[in-house]
């Protein structure tokens, strides 16, 4: 199970993933994946920095109605996107909170690709960027490969695009058109999609534009919402 893969510190934390976490279709963590999930501390992105909380495989509230995902969760994520998150290429986390995934894919896509997290609270936000530069990524923030943004993800961040990956990190009830009309081609997007019952969807379109969508896993994810519904 997911919850046997924490560990007692970051690199343990990765370790219990890749050996542990057994990916939709069969298969482990890529080394890219493991590599850039070992480059970001998770402990710097956690309200609770205490090592028995910060590397649990579980997903711990950061504030705002908002949470970080378990840590299985981000491998999962990032192992779908994983094609398109190669060196130079663009990519989008909606609902960045933390911004524990824009560094991991910053890692991928490196300092001559771009990396945007949108998150509609603003302390999010400048908590977010905190993080960043305490886990060494405020060269990535000042040169502009990091940018963390404050609005509605749900419309996207048109200025950035298109992108090669698309993460979403709460449930839509429907995939909006904002971010297909964002995501590139090639492109893919990691979106869990429903109400009350909630699926990772991935979303390709091809170097035509035509648009597939292929259910990967059930979930339950926070609902992907406005900012006062979340405030309260």
């Amino acid at each position: 199970m997911a919850w046997r893969c924490s560990g007692t510190s970051n690199a343990k934390l990765v370790s219990n993933l890749h050996d542990g976490l057994h990916l939709p279709g069969g298969g482990h963590l890529s080394e890219p994946v493991v590599k850039a999930l070992n480059a970001v501390d998770r402990a710097n992105y956690v309200r609770d920095k205490r090592d028995v909380n910060a590397y649990d495989d579980s997903p711990q509230t950061i504030g705002y109605g908002a949470t970080i995902s378990a840590p299985h969760m981000h491998a999962y994520a990032t192992e779908h996107l994983r094609d398109y998150l190669r060196p130079g290429m663009r990519a989008l986390d909606i609902g960045s909170g933390s911004g524990y995934l824009v560094a991991v894919m910053h890692h991928l896509v490196g300092d001559t690709g771009k990396v945007i997290g949108i998150e509609h609270i603003p302390e999010l936000v400048t908590w977010s960027e905190g993080n960043l530069r305490q886990d060494g990524l405020g060269h990535a923030l000042d040169s502009g490969a990091i940018e963390m943004v404050a609005g509605d993800g749900r419309e996207g961040y048109a200025p950035g695009g298109p992108y090669e990956a698309i993460h979403v990190g709460a449930a839509a009830s429907k995939v909006p058109q904002a971010l297909l009309d964002q995501l590139a081609s090639p492109g893919r997007m990691f979106i869990p999609v429903g109400s009350y019952m909630q699926a990772i969807e991935q979303i390709d379109k091809d170097e035509q534009g035509r648009v597939t969508r292929k259910k990967v896993m059930d979930v339950r994810y926070v609902p992907l919402t406005d900012k006062e519904k979340q405030y309260n």
